[in-house]
């Protein structure tokens, strides 16, 4: 740790985050083991493993493939379901000196607005008990909407509209929306989330991607495809980040390939408030404390005293 007067604050939805770097979901479980490594309260945030309202086995058959500058994931959202999390997992939440955010799945609008409506009544109970064990919720609209054949809330912006707006109307907590890039526009969909009174979005979520087995003549995984992550989405991710910055006023949670605070810090630039990071704690266990850190050294080395010099600088 590097001591200094440095101002890394950001705020998002009424609340602090004491540096930009979050935990994304699906990478760090809910902080447990990680924090047998290093320190979490050096984090800004993390956003636990994806939860739904019902418990979900995940898919079967091969679920990550290492591919050049990447992986391809096909977890299928495996989760205790939301009463589980709840009871299990939120007394360690609770202890946590960083942002908490619940990321939240749902195959209905039913199930996604169900399951903020739990989440919000317990952390009403913990608020009530002078407790606090979520700060956030962070809606993920690429799950498949199960009563329209499959395709993802988050392709088609009239379809998300009433998701977001219907989770918006189900908890008082600060609402964050995770876009996907294979959004027929991700702009006009972050428009939409600001009309709708979400307080944040967060982008950009895997790519579709597929790799194929040569010799058994199939793909790897039993749904075909699955979804890219790594450093290889970075460009992408980084200049979907910078148009969804420049179209709406609320903040912008960025991800996508970070594998160093250098990465980190053009995230910053293009706009973003905050950073989320996946794929790379795979490859560094300890990537939040040297991210943390080497975001510290940067701003000394180029003489920044508040992220907020370059923070859209673009």
């Amino acid at each position: 740790m590097i001591e200094t007067h440095l101002n890394t604050t950001c705020r998002i939805g009424g609340v602090t985050f004491k540096n930009p770097v979050v935990m994304a979901s699906g990478t760090f479980g809910f902080g447990k083991e990680y924090g047998k490594l290093y320190d979490l309260s050096r984090l800004g945030g993390i956003s636990g493993k994806g939860v739904t309202l019902h418990p979900r086995p995940g898919n079967p058959g091969i679920r990550v493939y290492e591919t050049p500058s990447g992986m391809l994931n096909s977890v299928g959202l495996e989760n205790p379901g939301i009463p589980a999390f709840l009871e299990e997992e939120c007394a360690f939440w609770e202890t946590l000196d960083t942002v908490r955010i619940v990321n939240l799945g749902g195959g209905t609008v039913q199930d996604y607005v169900e399951g903020a409506r739990l989440i919000d009544e317990d952390s009403n109970r913990r608020q009530a008990r002078g407790r606090r064990a979520v700060d956030m919720i962070e809606l993920n609209i690429s799950c498949p909407n199960v009563k329209a054949g499959g395709m993802a809330y988050g392709i088609k912006t009239c379809v998300a509209r009433e998701v977001v707006r219907e989770v918006r109307a189900a908890t008082t907590l600060p609402l964050m929306v995770k876009l996907s890039p294979n959004a027929e526009d991700i702009a006009d969909m972050a428009q939409m989330c600001e009309e709708e009174g979400a307080e944040a979005v967060s982008l950009i979520n895997t790519l579709s991607g597929m790799k194929i087995d040569a010799r058994k003549r199939r793909s790897v995984f039993d749904n075909l495809y699955a979804g890219l992550s790594g450093p290889a989405v970075k460009p992408v991710a980084l200049r979907m980040v910078h148009q969804v910055c420049k179209r709406v006023t609320i903040p912008v949670v960025g991800m996508g390939g970070v594998s160093s605070a250098e990465d980190l810090i053009e995230f910053i630039m293009a706009g973003a408030e905050a950073v989320q990071i996946g794929t790379y704690n795979f490859v560094n266990w300890q990537a939040g404390a040297d991210l943390v850190e080497g975001v510290e050294r940067f701003m000394i080395e180029e003489g920044i005293a508040d992220l907020n010099e370059i923070r859209g600088i673009l």
